[in-house]
């Protein structure tokens, strides 16, 4: 089967584009390089620098593709509420291109890799039959990107299915992002000997997934024609963590002994979010196979084996004021 993949040089890209290769599948791709990188890449692939919002492009390497995943995001959520012009931009637009030029090129299938920022600050764990209540410029826009997939691929006879993946870590991850990654950010800093940073008072609950776990169920979605327009949240249920006992987690894999430092909290937060997993266990066969102790072991010996690197603000901050955090503005990540 010939399966696209936007995103293909970033993390989960990467990785599912390694699997799906293992499985036999003909994988083509394309990446911005906005935050890609080539080391990415897996061998045995047609790759295309190519920015999703350019339509006539992703028209052209569409051709003649089966399934598309679409991986691609700038998912940065808490940056979204102070580049919202940006965001929602590689967001939205780049999706609608790459949906349109699907249909265009009567491509079978598509996955859309949404987020758990769908559902904003209602009560967890959240279900796929809660109705979305985005907080944020991101969030907004996935959810918009769900309902304009969904009404496009109804009219026009496209496949689809929607996956919702928790927080996902692991090789491959960017590491030297000040705007997102929290775990792999404090493992960053405290293998350089440095505090982590803690936004508020650090009692925000998450889950977070391993790559590994993650790939199977994005699999199936794509392959598996039993499960179609469906809406499955993706990633572990059973181990919700506060972003304080993360940064412990963290220290003691690295051996780092200091304190974290907590800084003013981002606006609009959300405080609590996790997801169930029932329907991915029903659906997809999903399984918790890595524990989050695990995946912050694994993550840290991928970091270790890469070398710990400075903070990159290669991002755009479009709206400064005194509510922006100063994490960024004076970049002291």
């Amino acid at each position: 089967m010939k399966i696209y993949i936007t995103g293909i040089a970033g993390f989960l890209g990467s990785h599912l584009a390694k699997r799906l290769i293992n499985l036999g599948h003909d994988i083509s791709g394309n990446d911005s390089m906005i935050q890609g990188d080539l080391e990415n890449l897996p061998k045995n692939i047609n790759f295309h620098k190519t920015d999703c919002c350019n339509f006539e492009e992703m028209s052209k390497n569409l051709k003649e593709i089966d399934v598309v995943y679409h991986c691609a995001a700038t998912a940065h959520e808490g940056l979204s509420v102070f580049s919202p012009n940006f965001i929602t931009k590689n967001i939205y637009q780049a999706s609608i291109s790459v949906i349109t030029a699907s249909i265009v090129n009567k491509v079978k299938r598509f996955v859309f890799c949404s987020s758990m920022a769908r559902y904003g600050n209602q009560t967890s764990p959240f279900h796929e039959n809660m109705v979305p209540k985005p907080e944020d410029p991101y969030g907004i826009a996935k959810v918009a990107v769900e309902e304009s997939l969904k009404l496009l691929c109804e009219t026009h006879s496209m496949d689809y299915n929607i996956a919702v993946p928790h927080n996902i870590v692991g090789p491959n991850q960017k590491y030297d992002d000040p705007f997102r990654n929290v775990m792999s950010i404090f493992i960053n800093r405290n293998l350089q000997n440095k505090a982590s940073i803690i936004y508020g008072d650090g009692n925000q609950t998450r889950c977070f997934s391993y790559i590994d776990d993650v790939i199977f169920c994005l699999e199936k979605l794509a392959l598996d024609k039993s499960i179609n327009k469906q809406i499955i949240n993706i990633g572990p249920d059973e181990e919700t963590i506060t972003i304080n006992n993360l940064a412990k987690l963290v220290a003691n894999e690295t051996g780092y002994n200091g304190n974290p430092i907590h800084v003013p909290g981002r606006p609009l937060e959300v405080k609590e979010a996790s997801c169930s997993s029932e329907k991915a266990r029903k659906l997809l066969d999903y399984k918790t196979k890595t524990s989050l102790t695990e995946a912050v072991k694994l993550t840290t010996n991928y970091i270790k084996s890469k070398g710990t690197k400075n903070f990159i603000y290669n991002l755009p901050i479009e709206i400064k004021s005194e509510i922006t955090p100063e994490t960024w503005t004076k970049k002291t990540i």
